[in-house]
């Protein structure tokens, strides 16, 4: 899952939704820092409070991440969290964030996409405890 910064580092501080135009279905994912920064979400008080002391680090997999659900508020409800954007989004539901202590260097794109072997490999070394995930990383 690739993120433009800051909202990567927002995961990583526990920004639990993610807005995306169609639905995903659960499971694991790797959380991907893209190569651009999204200059006008720094002035967004909720992004910079989460991002506070944070380094923005681009081009790299940060850690992982589960998704659990995939909704979308009904019309005109207030959304479900401040990170959630109105209309007809679908927000994935975020869960169980892994940092990585070293980001690991990757090219990637928005929306999903599969990992190669040696990617997912260099990630599970920093966080072996999550190995029983490997074969449902996407």
């Amino acid at each position: 899952m690739t993120l433009r910064q800051p909202f990567a580092a927002c995961v990583l501080a526990g920004k639990d939704i993610e807005n995306r135009p169609r639905r995903w279905r659960p499971g694991w994912f790797l959380l991907h820092a893209g190569q651009s920064l999204d200059r006008s979400a720094l002035r967004d008080p909720l992004v910079a409070r989460a991002i506070r002391g944070r380094e923005l680090v681009t081009g790299a997999v940060l850690g992982l991440v589960r998704v659990t659900g995939c909704h979308q508020d009904p019309e005109g409800a207030k959304p479900c969290t401040p990170w959630a954007f109105p209309g007809r989004l679908w927000h994935l539901e975020l869960a169980d964030v892994h940092e990585l202590a070293l980001p690991v260097p990757a090219a990637g794109r928005l929306g999903p996409w599969r990992p190669a072997a040696d990617l997912v490999e260099r990630v599970l070394d920093q966080l072996p405890h999550l190995r029983t995930t490997e074969r449902s990383l996407t």
